[in-house]
């Protein structure tokens, strides 16, 4: 299913991520020599509706034409089919960042290789970029808690996720191997997130090496994924007062990396819905019960909440899920937990 290249086409300047289809086979990877190494690996368009990444790949090699890169730098060009419909995945296929970890699909063993390729040329660091479908800020994300790699993730926001669920994401796969990040540039086609990424990527490109990120307790603010919210099949939901089995209530996709207070009614709920929505731990428990209630057919809070990556958008709900929920992460409790290892390759 890969296909390697040594080059970047001039052609692909041009092409937006909708039109790749017409000029690359499929998931490519590009091994682009520079004058340092180990290489710079980075992946955009693991969800084809997810653009930005495609452009920060496009600016920041311009940035370079007619000179060398400062360090080698290996591309991974993911879903190019489902970019062409721009829809995160099509029916046919696996979520692109759900593939990383064990499975038995062509996807799995496809990005198995580019793991083991990279393990064998050595990585400096990985950079994941993608969008949201809701409103969000800019934001990193790290799969550990070790000091490189919170540095890493600073460099991109003072806002840093920390997450260990899902298993099979591409950041996590890397994060054994090499200081990792998710990029979150907000929704596709947002330009501060554009140049951001753009001007970050090309930051850790000419750095010598990652430093461990220092004072984080003021210069960071962690959080920390407790649970993922998901919509049962059999249940209909509207954003828009529609007729529905839950229907929520109106701008619930701006409440994203806010404090929802106990007692906050989000939605209402037809009687003979007993579950409106799944909450799972990162053990894949049900939690549910310790975070919201129905009252009198209203979905309500019993403690304070912060979702993340809400979204309102009824079709990457049901890929994927409704939201996640946050907590602050209270880095004064947890310095015993933060790695300090400066060198995790192996």
């Amino acid at each position: 299913m890969l296909t390697t290249y040594t080059k970047f086409k001039k052609a692909l300047f041009d092409v937006p991520a909708h039109r790749l289809h017409e000029y690359l086979p499929g998931p490519c990877l590009f091994h682009l020599e520079g004058e340092r190494s180990p290489a710079l690996f980075l992946s955009v368009l693991l969800h084809g509706n997810e653009s930005s990444g495609w452009d920060v790949v496009k600016r920041l090699l311009d940035r370079y034409k007619g000179k060398s890169l400062p360090r080698s730098l290996s591309i991974l060009v993911g879903n190019v089919k489902a970019a062409r419909y721009r829809k995160r995945k099509l029916q046919s296929q696996p979520d692109y960042n759900r593939v990383w970890a064990s499975g038995n699909t062509p996807e799995h063993d496809m990005m198995q290789s580019i793991l083991d390729t990279m393990q064998q040329r050595g990585v400096f660091a990985s950079i994941d970029i993608h969008n949201n479908n809701g409103l969000n800020p800019h934001y990193a994300c790290t799969n550990r808690l070790d000091l490189r790699y919170l540095g890493l993730a600073r460099e991109f926001s003072r806002m840093v996720i920390y997450f260990v669920r899902p298993s099979g994401v591409q950041s996590l796969a890397f994060a054994k191997h090499c200081p990792a990040v998710t990029l979150e540039c907000g929704q596709p086609g947002d330009e501060y997130g554009i140049q951001l990424a753009t001007n970050y990527v090309d930051k850790v490109l000419n750095m010598k090496s990652i430093k461990p990120a220092k004072n984080i307790q003021e210069d960071i603010d962690l959080y920390h994924t407790v649970g993922v919210v998901k919509i049962p099949d059999d249940v209909s939901i509207s954003f828009n007062t529609e007729p529905a089995d839950v229907r929520f209530i109106n701008g619930i996709e701006r409440l994203n990396f806010e404090e929802i207070p106990a007692s906050t009614t989000l939605a209402q709920v037809n009687s003979d819905i007993e579950r409106p929505m799944i909450v799972l731990d990162e053990d894949g428990k049900d939690i549910f019960a310790d975070y919201f209630r129905i009252d009198a057919e209203q979905l309500q809070t019993t403690a304070c909440i912060m979702p993340a990556m809400l979204t309102d958008k009824i079709i990457f709900i049901r890929q994927d899920c409704f939201f996640y929920l946050m907590e602050k992460y209270d880095i004064s409790m947890g310095e015993k937990t933060i790695d300090t290892q400066t060198s995790v390759w192996s």
